[in-house]
């Protein structure tokens, strides 16, 4: 059988010959950019880590056993609740790495996720060249630590010496065996793999190549995890809707709407702006998407309809969530646990409202609240 030395691909059905009657794979076509070359000036220099605030007594000590098992070259994966900070439990191994003249990486399946990190991780490390890769954004492909969706990672054979990997249960990364060949292929020395809602059989994986799990159930403020609250409203959704955005738009606080679809997004906006003017609307096709988005967290919309696009990576303030036909296939419970996580991250906001309005519940719905109520009680594995 033949196998794809670029992708790993070997089905048969995504082979071809071309006009010189020599086989190709059409699952590689997407992926021929230039690829990375070796950077040469990455120097072993004492690392500083600017960061404004002081790391949680569990944050540190998860910290230092995380740096530990990169230093005996082993992987780690940090299972931690939306909020913890877990980008923040990786900041001290990068620090060593980079002392070290390592190549770090970091890779998310997400461009606003890639955009937003980037932003953070040139706070954290001022001295160092940080470089983002993603689809239309790769003039630069080489510095001291490169932040790049999973899509990018084809660019880098056998490059990384520690490659930290976010959300890899969301889409596209989840159960694509290109993007996760991609990543194993990157790979020169070991990864850390961070995630609220890993599969039993990540975790499993860990375990069998004998690497350590970290668990933190708390988020950092101590505070615990919004609950979601399941509102019944077969007839009357769009009243309900609208008379939240009025409440909350009284109290001073943001609300973002989770809807299942792009053109659902654009409809319901349509049909609520009659009634409440300010707000606006995102979906992963939406022009000017990120200039919304910071005029939303700028105060300038009172509320955002939007689809998954803002369902991991985005922290703001005073923040409530409403999920849309949260009954649909498209939110099963792992999907529901991210968007609830999107409340309360802030320690000045600790609290909030989360509510699923459907016309009927569904099991993904139950679970989610389940999960969330185990996680504030600490029976998290």
């Amino acid at each position: 059988m033949n196998v794809c030395l670029n992708c790993g691909n070997n089905k048969f059905q995504y082979f071809g010959l071309n006009k010189n009657k020599q086989l190709y794979c059409r699952l590689c076509l997407p992926f021929n950019g230039e690829s990375a070359k070796k950077n040469d000036n990455l120097s072993k220099e004492k690392v500083s880590i600017n960061l404004s605030y002081q790391l949680s007594k569990e944050q540190e000590e998860i910290s230092n056993k995380v740096k530990e098992t990169f230093i005996n070259k082993k992987n780690s994966l940090i299972y931690a609740v939306c909020g913890a900070g877990k980008t923040e439990l990786v900041y001290q191994t990068m620090a060593y790495a980079l002392e070290k003249g390592l190549q770090v990486g970091f890779t998310i399946p997400r461009r606003d996720v890639v955009i937003e990190l980037e932003k953070r991780i040139k706070e954290v490390f001022p001295t160092k060249k940080v470089v983002s890769i993603y689809q239309d954004h790769s003039q630069e492909l080489i510095g001291d630590i490169i932040i790049l969706t999973t899509h990018q990672l084809y660019r880098y054979k056998s490059y990384f010496d520690l490659l930290i990997i976010d959300e890899v249960d969301a889409f596209p990364f989840k159960d694509n065996y290109i993007l996760n060949h991609f990543f194993n292929r990157s790979l020169k020395g070991n990864y850390i793999i961070l995630s609220a809602t890993p599969s039993k059989q990540l975790i499993e994986e860990i375990k069998n190549k004998k690497g350590k799990l970290f668990s933190l159930t708390k988020r950092y403020h101590n505070h615990p995890l919004i609950v979601p609250s399941i509102q019944i409203k077969i007839f009357f959704k769009k009243l309900f809707l609208i008379g939240k955005i009025n409440k909350y738009k009284k109290e001073r606080k943001k609300l973002l709407i989770f809807v299942p679809t792009k053109d659902q997004c654009e409809c319901l906006f349509n049909q609520i702006n009659i009634f409440c003017p300010n707000g606006n609307y995102v979906h992963s096709e939406r022009k000017n998407r990120n200039k919304i988005i910071e005029e939303f967290k700028n105060n300038k919309y009172d509320y955002l309809v939007t689809t998954s696009v803002l369902e991991r990576g985005i922290t703001i303030p005073f923040l409530q969530v409403i999920v849309y036909d949260a009954d649909h296939l498209i939110f099963d419970a792992d999907t529901l646990i991210q968007i609830s996580g999107r409340v309360g991250r802030k320690k000045e906001s600790w609290d909030g409202e989360v509510t699923f309005l459907a016309n009927k519940k569904t099991k993904h719905m139950e679970e989610a609240i389940n999960r969330i109520k185990e996680a504030n009680n600490e029976n998290f594995l």
